[in-house]
Parts: C-alpha cells; structure tokens; sequence
C-alpha cells in the first residue's frame, strides 16, 4: 500500500545534511512496513534490522559505550552480515526499549554521518523521561494512519486519489456522489493499514470491524507499560471518554467519575504521549502564531483514528452506516474526527480551534489552519451560510481574515461577498496541501 511518508523518507535519504532519523507515531500506524518498503527500493536490499522487541538481549550490545564503530561491529556479527556506511540502512526498531539506544544516535550523527540510520517507536516520550535525548541530532518525522488519499490508492482509485489531491472544484454528480460513497467506507474501515488490507481483500465490514476490536486490545495491553504513571482503568475510561466526545470540549473532572480530576489529566497525557489521542487547543485568530494564545484549559480531543473511534462507541454501525447523510453519523463526530485527522496526516501536530464565551450566546468553529501565512477558519456542517451563525460572527469579529471554509457533503461553491467558499468533505486533504488560494 503506497504512503506518502515513502516520499519524505527518500528525501532524508537524499539529503546530504542527513540526520539519523526517528519516525514515530501510534502502535499499527505502518511504521515498520513502510521503512522497509524504502529500505527495499532505496538500498537494493541492504536493509539491516534490529528489532528490539523480538531481541530483548541486544539492549547489552549499547551497555559498554556508546562507539557506532563498535556497535555496528558487533551487529555485523549478531545479524550475521556486513553493514557498509554509504549504501546499507540500519534500522532499529521499536527503540524506545532501549533508551540507551536512543541515546547512541547523536554518536551516529557525531562519528559516523555516513550510514544511514532510521529507528520507530511508538512509545518513545516515555523512555525519553529518563535520558539525555539527542536534541539537534536526530530528525524526528510522525506518522499517522493512512488518510483518504492512501485509502482511495489502496483501494484501487487512483483517479478519484488524483481528485481529492487536486485544487477544489465542482465535479459532476455521479463523482461527487462516488466520492461521497468512498469516504462513508473510509470512516467505517478508518486508515489503520490492517483494517483497510482487509478491507481491501474481504469487502467485509463485519471483517473490518473485529480487526478494530483487536486493535483496541492492542492498545489496552500497552497500558501495563504506563502503568508506574496511572491506573490502567482511568487510562481506559480516558480512551472510550474521548472516543465519544470527539467535537465537544472535554474537562479532566468529567473523564470519569471513578478519579480524581489530576488522575484524569494524567491519563489523558499519557495517551497523548503515545500519539493515542490529539489534543485541539481553543485559541483566538487574531494573529500568528495560534499557538501563542493557545488555552490549556479550554480544548477539545481526537481518536488516531477514525476506525477505532467509530468501534469505541455504542451505537449499533449498521444503522450509521445506512444514513445518507455523513454529517449525521454519530451526530457529526466522524466528519470532525475525519477532518482533524486528514490535517494529522500531513504533519500538522498542533491543531486549534475558535471557541467564545459570552453571557447570552456562546459561538464554536471547528478549526482553525494557516497557509501563506494567513489564518483560515473551518466548519465542519451542511446546511446554507445563513445557518453558520459562529463562523459568520468569526469573519465579522476578525476582518483580516480573508476566507472562511465550510466543509460539508454540498457540492463545490463560494459565496465571496460573504468570504465563504463551500468544499465537499473529501477536499479536506487538499484544502490542507494545495498553498494557493481556494
């Protein structure tokens, strides 16, 4: 399955200022399939692998110093073969197992820039609690699951991954509707490599969703590592907590009733730190950066994935699924989850939104992104730009900005004299990538 993180990873490859590299995301996001994908393609097969989970005994091999002459020395032996600096890839993975490893890159980079050195984790903010990271050193690239342009490629549509990568504009009915189609089964299958694999070869949600159940117990296990940090129940009360109020603002007294506020901002950290939840930042347009106004107070929250929100929640998916409309499922939830996640996909890991307070009214926009350094407010609903009473007070409050975007299951459209431009949903990909003006 083709990932657009293969392009980023040639690149590093290419680049003669070269970093060992750190590509890190969630647990089952495609981080080892993809690496070797581009060991195989880049190196002529030269790819040496030490995977740190399968060889738990290795951790000895960083013990005595951290010499990447001596290291590669003694891997040369353990994997039985010669690792050439120039034209071979080392990789090691899972290397948050070992934090001395993690350490040993900066001597990469320091004593043998040559070699080409990658390494994944997926729980790598924890083992980086207790060492001394390489800050300046290492490059560091996150992967998320795969979007709806990587789903629409895997699933055979090239031409329709073309579309929704190209600048926006009105497609004929029987596209839009196809489009539509496609993306209801990307919000039930999600971008979890293995639930669109199989996806890919059974066409069966039924199939689809038990891989999501497993992978949710994938996740689960992984609490007994968190485990010297919190309670593994409030780590799952968390989980389920923030599956459910995807779209809503979210208070750690209101996880659950079981812990104390500070045990659920606990939990809540923790997943964020292993990249299992996103955290959307309530903040205020009035300039850059939006993170400077950014409240830690006052935000919302995203699953990594759509797939495994939709199967953390109770209501039965085959009546969702028969809805015409995508805006309704889940009362809204997936198409935020969706667009938030299309903007996770392509690097962007502050998110932010526009939330205001007032005695007679309160007033909410989806999102909020910069392009050509300039801020564009997004709202994920249907209906016509009369009904979008928060967005309009926004461009009314804030006059610099130019253009407000609604992203909906409506056909492509603008409104100028009120700055508004109407995107069907599946252009939120390329509403994030495309830098000229809609």
């Amino acid at each position: 399955m083709e990932r657009l993180i293969l392009n980023k990873l040639k690149k590093w490859g290419s680049s003669p200022n070269r970093k060992p590299l750190i590509v890190r995301g969630a647990r089952q996001v495609g981080k080892t399939y993809s690496i070797k994908e581009f060991g195989e393609a880049n190196f002529k097969g030269k790819i040496h692998i030490v995977d740190f989970e399968k060889h738990s005994d290795w951790f000895g091999v960083f013990q005595k110093d951290l010499d990447p002459v001596r290291i590669v020395s003694e891997f040369e032996i353990l994997l039985n073969t010669k690792i050439t600096p120039g034209s071979d890839l080392l990789f090691f993975d899972e290397i948050q197992a070992s934090p001395k490893a993690i350490m040993s890159l900066r001597y990469f980079y320091e004593e043998l820039p040559e070699l080409h050195v990658i390494a994944t984790g997926s729980l790598l903010e924890f083992a980086m609690k207790d060492i001394s990271f390489p800050v300046g050193r290492v490059q560091i690239m996150n992967m998320a699951p795969m979007n709806f342009y990587e789903f629409l490629k895997a699933t055979g549509k090239d031409k329709a991954a073309y579309i929704i990568r190209s600048e926006p504009a009105e497609l004929p009915g029987p596209i839009h509707a196809m489009l539509l189609e496609s993306l209801r089964q990307y919000m039930f299958v999600g971008g979890m490599p293995e639930s669109v694999k199989v996806w890919q070869d059974t066409q069966s949600m039924a199939d689809v969703f038990n891989v999501q159940t497993d992978l949710i117990e994938t996740f689960r296990q992984d609490f007994s590592k968190y485990a010297p940090y919190v309670d593994k129940r409030s780590l799952n009360h968390t989980l389920v907590t923030v599956a459910k109020n995807v779209g809503h603002q979210i208070k750690y007294a209101q996880i659950s009733d079981e812990f104390s506020g500070p045990t659920n901002k606990k939990a809540f950290d923790l997943l964020l730190l292993a990249r299992v939840i996103r955290k959307i930042h309530a903040t205020s347009p009035a300039s850059l950066p939006l993170g400077a106004a950014a409240s830690d107070r006052k935000f919302k929250a995203l699953m990594v994935d759509i797939g495994l929100m939709r199967s953390l929640n109770d209501m039965p998916a085959n009546m969702e699924y028969k809805k015409n409309d995508l805006l309704s499922m889940y009362s809204g939830a997936l198409a935020e989850q969706f667009v938030g996640q299309e903007m996770a996909s392509i690097g962007m890991d502050n998110l932010f939104y526009w939330s205001r307070d007032a005695k007679s009214s309160s007033a909410e926009v989806d999102y909020l992104i910069v392009r050509n350094s300039k801020i564009y407010p997004i709202e994920v609903k249907g209906g016509a730009a009369g009904k979008l009473r928060s967005l309009h007070l926004l461009l009314q409050k804030y006059p610099h900005i130019e253009q407000g975007y609604v992203l909906s299951t409506v056909p492509y459209g603008k409104i100028p004299e009120q700055k508004l431009a109407f995107l069907p949903l599946y252009y939120a990909f390329s509403l994030m990538v495309n830098n000229s003006s809609t």
